[in-house]
């Protein structure tokens, strides 16, 4: 009594850490004196046996008890715990309720209610109203903790990440196996309690020692505390899963910023040697599994996905292999060795790791379950059967391990059909996501209806495997059901034939009960081992990435050989430049960088050192190896010493800036794009907008510099985001600028404008300026020092720039011809910033007032919509729903009826024992009987699954077609303001939540609710007094269930919306890694991806901990429904015999067991229905206009090219303002037309309004005929635009000219030879392009000008009577570009070619020239009938340019040549 009085006042009174230390042991003192009380006076109270040891003391001992419960056992469970933060030097504003409630509260999550009962009352709960994040969920906190045990670059050692995630969490995983075993234990608690009640009922009491009531409360307690323990398991299982997710996130990103950029090409992975890469057709595969990251709520994170329906959920243990499973569904270049580009394979490999590998990761984090719980659980079922029924349980221990093979092979058979049936679901969403990533082609080219079949063919592919797993499934279920079934059968056999020994009802269903339990761990067991080895594998990957990617030299400090890289002296530590170096893209010889078999090797072979302060060129021909040269400087590169002499240099400390060739913008604002984390100075920055010819462009988007430039950019012109590329450059306090080829996305007009003001202006000088560029003559008045590459990748000439042209003719030859073009730009370009902005921009900026361009995806709120679910439940029935759906409900309740007599006969069975002795009942009969039942449910529940299934089958088919049609067919406009990354999660992620977890979803809660209204009917059969009762538990467990289910859709939508930035970070940040470390901006964005995955971690955590909330509610009220019913059947009316008794708690149990089974199921079905009412919103988006009968043209159409529009007036939306007002004009067929006009003036609005892409009014008529009488795919076939950033699919060059196999290869070879491939390759290189060449994911082993090739190329395969060219040779250099424009010429002397040019030189000896002004036709006519015009716009642009006389001179011979053919 002292030593506790002393503890309590050190509690009161001491320090915090004494003070803790102190009340916890005074807690444990007092229970311990409690339970000393309790065993020697509370427990003979349950007993006929035994008296209280301290009865003689009165009403003292039982004050005493009572205080001491009070003080002892409860008030240390109902004081709220101290708060104690990680981090004592950053504690939490807000704790977590988690880190300060009770512990009563934490086990039975009474600290969620607030929570739950706020989500209830509100239509949706926003991410703001969640508790705040605990402090040891902080993603710089789980840093702090794990990464010394996960990172090479942290201090981990050199192990198995496995056994460093076995140590972050060594604490949670020893109270796992704790709490797992107390599960194991009270699982037995309902079996123990039925027996013994039965047998006190059987005897009528005699030989009781322990009084009825406590094998009653046992049917309470057994279950309930079972539950908490299973629910604290899974809590902290949870807690494990999401931290895991957010470290591994962190891991992999960090890991990422490290690591070489290499292309892949579509099969490199699988001979790369990198383990920790997958093969490309895995890739689009990310975006299926993608956690519906991209936008929004994915599958449900329900625990049931992989449970089967088919089970009897009368076990409270097959419920807990449910709750374990919590998670099943939550989850530039102008060189074509640089591989930026393959960025996309790269992210997509990455991807793979943080969402298809992490959530296998995680969902084998139940590994406890087969180590330790199914084993202890095992052998306790067996103690106790043979307890009960002796040495016959041995006999069904036999028949089970001998059956025990044949879900095993079903389940090896399901494996290999469903690796079979991933290949073509990966196939298939290749194809989906290629198509997607090049819609606005598919849609220009007219080839909708083509890709759709393709589509449509992968998809049939697809379902007949989906078929044949469901049909396995099928079977395997069944077998899993029948197999404890026959093992009851051989079990009861054995006892009652061959013992001899006589059934009971206390025998019967206390053993069934455990028959259950053992069928549950029967179908865990195969679950559980696919699991651990798909986490076994994925856990490789991601290990194998951590230890065996390809490193930046910088991270690996020495070569092969363990010396050092280089080195270098003192003096040369601030010179840029390299001495004897070779540079290849990879140090091992797995990366296939270019078509090539060999490796490209930048060769540096004396030593070049460029001027500080001053403004160097890199110069050569496509695929020279400028670029490279650029990353070799930044490391980029693999270092190869040539000597001891050799070294290279790029000093950091003034800063590094780069400007990629293909621009990298953020999915932000244009401001945060060009500040990108520095501060605003507001002088600078409006300096820098100047120079960098931004402001007009900002004029016109009425957001100005807040306007969101979306996905990609998808906002902006490549024009306007090379310019902003190198705004951000320009604006950044770098005294080295590294750029690369910034002038080849802009007309000339506006790179002259960029040299003089940028390039020549104040904000560069005294900068060291390294300019990659084909514009030689342009930018040669501001270089002070030139190196000049040839096509080998060694140094053909460094110097001034008079030396490099003295050295290289070819350079010379190319200065000449570019210095025409650049003279027509002279005059323009003084003071006047150049208009640099398409017409489509500007109409859409009208719809972007607050910079949002791109729709935001609105965030569901309630109930899934009925349209949405009848969508679905129409096409499961195809032409006879209810048909289907009478027959898919008559067998399944047919089924559940069978079901429930199979358990009534047993106990009928064993009644029989007691009115008639043994030797009467004729065992026999009653084995052919139950042998019977068993029989027909299995056809029952075979036949209707099987319906179901092929249901489910047709409905996925009808509405993948109903999506890809709608897709395909919608407008220009809805597909400008939704990224594609939400169009290919509809296509991939939602529909295999239609295909998979929704389909099963419906038919087991179909299933479920009719089962449960079978055992409630049995029950109120045997007792009608419990209809009440039983009607009142439903009523309570579905409002429980709805009230759970309002907070779980909220936080499920704000879950997976909370992922889409975290992937979509992961993803920008990789495809920018380059820039990213160029301008040393890891560590910024680490701490943009640690905020993201904090936002993600909150709602995860509460998504998660609001199941335990609904589940251990749910199971207490289920266990006081049996507990109910057994007291009054003990204690109510007598007469009810023990088998009817026996069978009556087993329904009970069932029945009650099954309530969150189904509350869950219901959930499930509706969190998956997310994706269903997303899928059903694109079926019902914007429409082109259908094709009809009437549409078709005649076959010979179109014989010619010719073109004659009237009256055209064209606009973007339907009520926005036009951009082409009332144009009239005739092309006559073969004729070469040019359309010049500033920026604005409607030219790419003409091109899209004869495509009848964008709404249009007046008539054109194209070969006699008006193109608004035909359909679109008739129209669009026969005429091919090439747009200036083309666009590639993976494949090999053959499949990208000729996607559909229509044309020989000579007819590519040709197309290719006039295109200008062969005059940019030399014949004998052996990586020259080929059309067996491979070409990987939009064209990233290509440069630009490459694929501006190819792109050509596909036209002229098409031979369509009219060619549309927008800017289509911007990438390409002059010497090329040249040969172009000849071949265009002369190979298509009777194809009429529409070409929208920057360059006069390209377009003046055109037949026609059009000039547009404000969407207004202000000239149109032969150049030379132009030139006449005196006060002509045509006359006054080459009047103004430096090179009159030439461009006059060329207009004239385009005369002459009319003439002499006339």
């Amino acid at each position: 009594m002292t030593y506790a009085s002393l503890l309590g006042v050190i509690s009161v009174t001491g320090r915090p850490r004494w003070n803790r230390i102190a009340s916890n042991h005074l807690a444990a003192l007092l229970f311990v004196t409690f339970a000393v009380y309790a065993h020697r006076d509370l427990y003979p109270l349950a007993t006929f046996t035994k008296q209280p040891q301290d009865i003689s003391e009165g009403w003292l001992l039982w004050t005493k008890v009572v205080i001491l419960a009070f003080i002892g056992a409860l008030f240390p469970v109902i004081s709220p715990r101290h708060y104690v933060p990680f981090d004592p030097a950053d504690p939490a504003d807000t704790p977590h309720p988690e880190q300060i409630a009770p512990w009563l509260s934490m086990l039975t999550y009474s600290w969620e209610d607030p929570i739950v009962y706020l989500a209830y009352r509100m239509p949706h709960l926003s991410h703001e109203k969640l508790p705040p994040l605990a402090d040891q969920d902080r993603s710089k906190n789980l840093v702090k903790k794990s990464f010394p045990e996960l990172d090479p670059f942290s201090g981990s050692k050199r192990r198995h990440i496995f056994f460093g995630l076995m140590k972050v969490y060594r604490t949670e995983y020893m109270i796992l196996a704790l709490m797992i075993s107390f599960y194991a234990v009270a699982s037995v608690g309902s079996p123990i309690g039925i027996n013994y009640l039965l047998l006190y009922l059987e005897t009528n009491g005699e030989g009781a020692v322990v009084r009825p009531w406590v094998w009653i409360a046992w049917l309470f307690l057994g279950p309930t505390v079972g539950s908490l323990a299973i629910q604290w398991y899974t809590f902290l299982a949870t807690r494990v899963l999401v931290r895991t997710e957010g470290t591994i996130t962190q891991l992999v990103f960090e890991h990422a910023l490290r690591i070489r950029m290499k292309a892949e090409l579509p099969d490199d992975s699988r001979n790369s040697g990198e383990p920790a890469t997958v093969s490309s057709p895995d890739t689009p595969s990310i975006t299926q599994r993608r956690t519906a990251a991209q936008e929004g709520p994915d599958g449900s994170d329900d625990e049931m996905t992989h449970a089967s329906s088919a089970s009897d959920s009368s076990s409270p243990l097959r419920m807990a292999t449910l709750k374990t499973k919590d998670t099943k569904s939550a989850r530039e270049d102008d060189d074509n060795q640089m591989p930026k580009s393959s960025a996309d394979n790269l992210v997509g490999k990455m991807n793979n790791l943080v969402t298809t590998d992490l959530t296998n990761i995680i969902e084998g984090r139940d590994f406890l379950f087969l180590v330790l719980y199914i084993p202890l659980q095992t052998a306790l079922c067996i103690w106790f059967l043979y307890g009960i029924l002796g040495g016959s349980a041995l006999v069904g221990l036999v028949v089970m391990v001998l059956l025990f093979p044949l879900p095993g092979y079903v389940g090896k058979r399901i494996q290999t059909v469903q690796i079979k049936k991933m290949h073509k679901t990966d196939a298939r969403v290749q194809t989906v996501t290629e198509t997607m990533n090049v819609l606005r082609m598919v849609k220009l080219f007219g080839w909708e209806n083509k890709m759709d079949k393709k589509i449509t063919e992968k998809r049939e592919e697809e379902l007949v495997w989906t078929w044949k797993q469901k049909i396995l499934e099928l079977i395997n279920n069944n077998l899993n059901l029948a197999i404890p079934l026959l093992t009851m059968l051989a079990t009861y056999s054995t006892y009652t034939l061959i013992m001899g020994q006589t059934l009971s009802a206390s025998k019967v269903f206390s053993s069934m009960s455990i028959f259950d339990i053992m069928k549950v761990q029967l179908q865990a067991v195969f679950y559980l081992v696919a699991d651990l080895i798909q986490a076994k594998v994925s856990l490789d990957r991601v290990n194998s990435f951590l230890v065996d990617t390809e490193l930046l030299d910088s991270f690996s400090k020495t070569d092969e050989r363990g010396t050092p890289l280089f080195s270098q002296s003192e003096e040369e530590s601030t010179v840029i430049g390299f001495r004897n170096a070779l540079f290849a893209w990879s140090n091992r010889s797995n990366g296939s960088l270019t078509p090539s078999k060999r490796q490209f090797t930048l060769h540096i072979d004396d030593q070049v050192f460029f001027h500080r302060g001053r403004i160097n060129l890199i110069v050569g021909p496509t695929g020279s190896g400028k670029t490279s040269m650029l990353m070799a400087l930044l490391g980029e590169m693999h270092f190869i010493p040539s000597g001891p002499t050799s070294w290279f240099n790029l000093p950091r400390k003034g800063g590094v800036a780069y400007a990629a060739q293909e621009s990298w913008v953020q999915n932000e604002t244009i401001r945060e794009n060009i500040l990108f984390g520095s501060p605003y100075d507001a002088t600078r920055y409006k300096k820098v907008l100047y120079q960098c010819a931004l402001e007009r462009d900002l004029t016109l988007f009425e957001a100005g510099d807040r306007t969101e430039v979306g996905e990609k950019g998808l906002t902006l012109s490549g024009g306007q985001k090379a310019r902003i590329t190198l705004a951000r450059a320009i604006y950044s306090s770098a005294q080295i600028l590294l750029l690369d080829d910034i002038l080849a996305a802009l007309d000339v007009h506006t790179s002259k404008w960029i040299v003089d003001k940028c390039l020549a202006g104040d904000l560069v000088k005294g900068r060291t300026v390294i300019l990659v560029t084909h514009n030689v003559a342009m930018t040669s008045v501001i270089a002070h020092f030139v190196v000049s590459l040839g096509s080998n990748g060694r140094i053909v000439s460094q110097g001034s720039i008079s030396d490099a042209i003295a050295k290289d003719g070819k350079l010379a030859a190319e200065m000449a011809k570019e210095q025409e073009a650049i003279e027509e730009a002279i005059e323009e370009t003084i003071d006047q910033e150049p208009d640099t902005i398409d017409a489509e921009q500007e109409v859409e900026a009208e719809t972007a007032v607050d910079g949002k361009l791109v729709v935001a995806e609105e965030i569901l709120e309630g109930h899934i919509s009925w349209p949405a679910f009848k969508l679905y439940l129409a096409s499961l029935g195809g032409q006879y729903p209810l048909l289907f759906w009478v027959v898919f409900v008559g067998l399944m309740v047919i089924t559940d009826l069978v079901d429930s007599v199979q358990t009534w006969f047993l106990g009928y069975w064993a009644s029989q024992y007691e009115d008639h002795a043994p030797s009467e009942v004729k065992v026999e009969s009653y084995l052919v009987v139950y042998a019977l039942l068993l029989v027909l449910a299995s056809i029952g529940y075979l036949s209707g699954w099987a319906i179901y299934y092929y249901g489910s089958m047709r409905a996925s088919k009808t509405i993948h077609k109903k999506l890809i049609v709608s897709v395909l067919g919608t407008t220009l406009r809805w597909l400008d303001t939704t990224p594609t990354s939400r169009v290919i999660t509809r296509c991939t992620q939602d529909i295999r939540a239609i295909d998979g977890p929704f389909a099963q979803g419906i038919g087991m809660a179909v299933e479920g609710s009719l089962k449960m209204l079978v055992k409630l009917g049995a029950v109120v059969l045997m007792t009608p007094v419990f209809l009440v009762p039983g009607v009142v538990v439903g009523v309570i467990g579905g409002i429980v269930g709805r009230i759970y289910m309002k907070a779980q859709l909220s936080v499920k939508r704000e879950m997976s919306i909370a992922k889409a930035p975290v992937l979509g970070h992961f993803g920008a940040a990789i495809a920018g890694l380059t820039s990213i470390r160029a301008y040393g901006a890891q560590e910024s964005f680490k701490q943009k991806s640690l905020v993201r995955i904090d936002r993600y971690t909150k709602s995860a955590r509460m998504f998660y901990n609001l199941n335990r909330w609904v589940c251990v509610r749910i199971d207490s009220m289920g266990a006081l429904f049996s507990a109910g019913l057994a007291a009054y059947l003990v204690y109510g009316p007598s007469g009810s015999q023990p088998s009817n008794i026996g069978f009556s708690l087993n329904m009970a149990v069932g029945f009650s067991s099954m309530i969150l089974w189904w509350v869950r199921i219901l959930n499930e079905v509706e969190v998956n229905g997310n994706s269903l009412e997303r899928i059903d919103s694109y079926i019902q988006i914007e429409q082109e206009p259908k094709p009809t009968e009437g549409g078709q043209p005649p076959a010979y159409w179109p014989a010619s090219g010719d073109l004659r529009v009237e009256k055209l007036s064209a606009r973007y939306s339907s009520d926005g303002p036009k951009v082409l007002k009332d144009l009239s004009f005739h092309i006559a067929s073969g004729e070469r037309v040019g359309i010049v006009g500033r920026t604005g003036s409607g030219k790419s609005s003409l091109t899209l309004s004869l495509l009848r892409s964008i709404f249009t009014d007046g008539e054109v008529y194209y070969d006699g005929i008006p193109t608004r009488s035909l359909n679109l795919e008739a129209l669009r076939s026969n005429v091919t635009i090439i747009p200036q950033i083309p666009e590639l699919l993976t494949g090999t060059l053959r499949q990208n000219l000729d996607p559909f196999d229509q044309h020989d290869d000579a007819v590519l070879n040709d197309a290719l030879r006039s295109a200008g491939l062969f005059a940019v390759q030399d014949e004998s290189d052996e990586g020259r392009l080929t059309l067996d060449s491979p070409i990987s994911s939009g064209g990233g082993n290509l440069s630009v000008g490459q694929r501006q090739i190819l792109a050509l190329a596909r036209a002229m395969v098409r031979g369509s009577k009219l060619l549309i060219l927008d800017e289509a040779t911007s990438a390409i250099d002059y010497k090329t570009d040249s040969a172009i424009q000849s071949s265009l010429r002369n190979s298509l002397h009777d194809v009429t070619q529409i070409i929208v040019a920057h360059r006069l030189h390209s377009i003046i000896d055109a037949d026609k020239i059009m000039v547009l002004d404000a969407g207004k036709l202000v000239e149109f006519g032969s150049p030379w009938e132009l030139l006449q015009n005196e006060k002509g716009v045509l006359r006054a642009l080459v009047d103004e340019s430096g090179d009159k006389k030439a461009l006059y001179a060329l207009a004239a011979g385009e005369v002459s040549k009319v003439e002499g053919h006339s």
